[in-house]
């Protein structure tokens, strides 16, 4: 069943959310997405909820730009495939997302090296939650704000993707972007707040653990600023995708990194379904 569109202050232009920081005392960053050995928590920092006013996209006279904002809307109509099925999934859309990334950047090269559906549990509403869900799909990133790539970690991934050598020497500049699609609509649960990244100093970003079962990743947190600027697309459709910067090795001229999580969309009805979503993390190859 398709809901219609709410009033809420989003169509006005804004929304105040509880956005997680992290606070500005915190220790090194520490998370497990598992049950962690017995004495530690699940994470050691804490965050620090934070009402920020996050704006409705659609509302702005010019839209983001991928480049300038880290962020863009793309309409990009699709029959949407199996997901239950991993195989389908980088049969029809990994060759799709690959072409449509070296588009948006000018890119000569791009490989598509990982997708995941996250589904949000029926009422399911914590309001600081890292993926912990224990439905099939990982959960929604609900209120923590982070970038999935640090520096360290994005330089990495390129010897993961590339694994000859001599093909990475060859590699001046790339990038990684995140391609998200709702695979219900309208999204009017826990919808994906974006940080400008034109307002994101680099000393705004700390590096924290997240502890998996067989691996340790890294990725940025973010600490307050009163310059960060946040937006969002109210009421996202299928026939939509949103691409957004996780890294680019270029320093000037562009944006490398974009803050996000999910957010409650307050005075939203009890009854919308779950979010459910899929995104593909794609390396793009500059030059």
């Amino acid at each position: 069943m398709q809901h219609p569109p709410i009033s809420t202050p989003a169509q006005e232009g804004v929304v105040q959310a509880a956005l997680g920081y992290l606070p500005a005392n915190a220790p090194l960053p520490v998370q497990y997405t598992f049950p962690p050995p017995h004495g530690e928590p699940w994470e050691n920092a804490g965050y620090d909820r934070r009402l920020m006013a996050v704006r409705d996209a659609r509302t702005l006279a010019r839209p983001p730009a991928l480049a300038r904002h880290g962020f863009a809307l793309l309409d990009m109509p699709c029959e949407v495939c199996d997901v239950q099925d991993d195989n389908v999934i980088r049969r029809r859309c990994y060759p799709e997302v690959a072409s449509l990334a070296c588009q948006l950047t000018g890119g000569r090269r791009a490989l598509v090296f990982d997708h995941l559906v996250r589904r949000r549990a029926p009422q399911r509403r914590v309001p600081l939650d890292f993926g912990r869900g224990r439905q099939a799909g990982a959960a929604p990133v609900n209120g923590r704000i982070h970038n999935d790539y640090t520096e360290a970690s994005g330089r990495r991934r390129l010897a993961l993707v590339l694994g000859d050598e001599a093909e990475r020497e060859a590699v001046h500049h790339f990038c990684i972007l995140n391609f998200w699609r709702p695979l219900m609509e309208p999204v009017l649960d826990a919808p994906l707040a974006l940080c400008d990244a034109r307002t994101v100093s680099a000393v705004d970003l700390v590096a924290g653990e997240v502890r998996y079962p067989h691996r340790t990743g890294d990725i940025y947190l973010m600490r307050h600023s009163p310059w960060h600027r946040w937006y969002f697309y109210s009421a996202m459709r299928r026939s939509e995708m949103l691409v957004f910067k996780q890294y680019d090795t270029r320093i000037n001229g562009t944006s490398r990194f974009t803050p996000h999580c999910a957010f409650e969309l307050p005075q939203g009805p009890a009854s919308v379904p779950p979010r459910e979503s899929i995104e593909l993390r794609c390396l793009v190859i500059l030059e």
